[in-house]
């Protein structure tokens, strides 16, 4: 990649998991009636249909990993899991009691925090529960995070009897200095152990996370990790960066010092070794830092352009609302956004207090469903149009002029009254989202608000 676009585009920016961002959701006039409202309206037009998601977010964990940005909370103490799940549940229960007919599921994932820390009984409570209130969808599709090194067969086996087809698993670098910076040491036979058990047991897609520009890591580490991987050869693999923020994340990330982590420079070049290697051995780049083999459903959602991108990352499926459980969960009904609390103690009383624990959102206006729109297609797609007056904005001549220097850049080409992403764009793919995003340029932060772009 050509070094003079790397210091010409590497600013902080959003990674666009939604639109608006959530430092600019209007706060002000949210409100958890409008949310209710919101999601109500998207639940009467999807439902019947689609069917809905659901993420169920656990945030426990035995210890901490340094490069994590979840949401989570550290203990070794097991006795937290049941009421936990309990409170979950009735979270679930509220939200039937508003919508007041019974729901499709179409997506459910578990994710963390370490869905794993929760024992195989604990889990198949959960879901069991969870199901007998609900109808699923067809194509339904299951799904969970697993850690290697917790991941056992009875998780694996009670899972996939409930319905789950789908398993990741975080692997990050098999580095061992890597791993001990982020202290999350995880040997390859760990790896290799549960990727193995998951297709004995029939699991259809294996994913892998995989990340770059880590401290202490090398280009030569990048590829020995893929190299591993290629034994293995996972259905799906996250290939991201490295998002270093403790400004916003907090002391978890502050595990080494700043001069350990390789520069822009090295880090892009990480990414683009890597992501050579996995083309090699039969990957295909899907939307931003995802990759599938041409078996997997990702991979076939993206060459039929159906591809869908919220909270959960890239999915093949697409609904329009997303309900959310558990402590920092994020909703998403098409017209608004809602976050539940982040601190357990503050979601067990609003639960308890028969209040869904909503302390933020947004709902969305006009302008906001366009551009939402537009990012949408350009993250998932590559591509987005405005020949339908539908996607017209006012502002709109203003964003075409600042995409004309991407154009210059060789990054994207204009087409009739459409753009489409180069290949050579695509890793730029966050600032051409940018050029779209007009609450960004209205409320420029005075701090950095975001992890870097390349």
């Amino acid at each position: 990649m050509c070094q003079s676009l790397i210091n010409k585009y590497n600013v902080s920016g959003p990674r666009y998991t939604s639109y608006p961002t959530v430092p600019y959701w209007d706060m002000d006039s949210f409100s958890l009636q409008k949310w209710k409202t919101s999601l109500k309206q998207s639940f009467n037009e999807s439902n019947r249909s689609e069917g809905i998601s659901l993420y169920i977010h656990l945030p426990f964990c035995e210890s901490l990993c340094t490069f994590c940005g979840c949401h989570k909370r550290i203990t070794k103490r097991h006795e937290v899991e049941s009421p936990y799940i309990k409170a979950v549940l009735k979270e679930w229960n509220l939200y039937l009691n508003l919508l007041g007919e019974k729901t499709k599921i179409k997506e459910l994932h578990l994710g963390g925090g370490t869905p794993t820390f929760f024992s195989p009984e604990n889990l198949k409570f959960l879901i069991s529960e969870l199901l007998k209130s609900s109808e699923l969808a067809q194509g339904y599709e299951f799904s969970f995070e697993g850690h290697p090194n917790n991941t056992t067969a009875e998780h694996l086996q009670v899972l996939y009897d409930l319905g789950f087809r789908r398993v990741s698993f975080g692997v990050q670098d098999y580095n061992l200095k890597v791993q001990k910076a982020i202290n999350r040491i995880q040997p390859f036979e760990n790896v290799k152990k549960v990727t193995e058990l998951a297709r004995e047991i029939g699991y259809t897609s294996v994913g892998h996370d995989i990340i770059f520009g880590l401290p202490f890591q090398t280009e030569a580490d990048v590829i020995e990790t893929i190299n591993k991987t290629e034994s293995l050869l996972p259905d799906r693999i996250a290939f991201y960066s490295y998002a270093h923020v403790p400004w916003i994340k907090g002391n978890g990330q502050r595990g080494f010092k700043d001069a350990d982590l390789p520069s822009g420079t090295s880090k892009r070049q990480q990414y683009e070794t890597g992501k050579l290697l996995l083309e090699k051995i039969g990957y295909t780049e899907i939307g931003m830092d995802h990759f599938a083999l041409k078996s997997d459903s990702l991979y076939k959602a993206a060459v039929q352009e159906t591809l869908h991108r919220n909270f959960m990352g890239y999915t093949a499926s697409t609904t329009q609302a997303m309900i959310g459980l558990g402590v920092s969960s994020i909703s998403d009904s098409w017209y608004g956004f809602a976050q539940n609390v982040k601190a357990i103690e503050e979601y067990y009383h609003l639960i308890n207090e028969g209040i869904i624990p909503v302390y933020r959102g947004h709902i969305l206006n006009t302008e906001d469903l366009k551009i939402r729109r537009h990012i949408l297609n350009l993250m998932c797609n590559f591509n987005t149009s405005w020949q339908h007056t539908a996607l017209n904005f006012d502002e709109l001549p203003e964003v075409l002029m600042k995409l004309k220097e991407f154009e210059q850049d060789n990054l994207l080409e204009f087409g009739d009254k459409q753009i489409i992403v180069t290949a050579k764009g695509k890793p730029f793919i966050r600032n051409i989202c940018m050029a779209f995003d007009l609450l960004l340029q209205r409320k420029k932060p005075n701090t950095q608000l975001f992890s870097m772009t390349i």
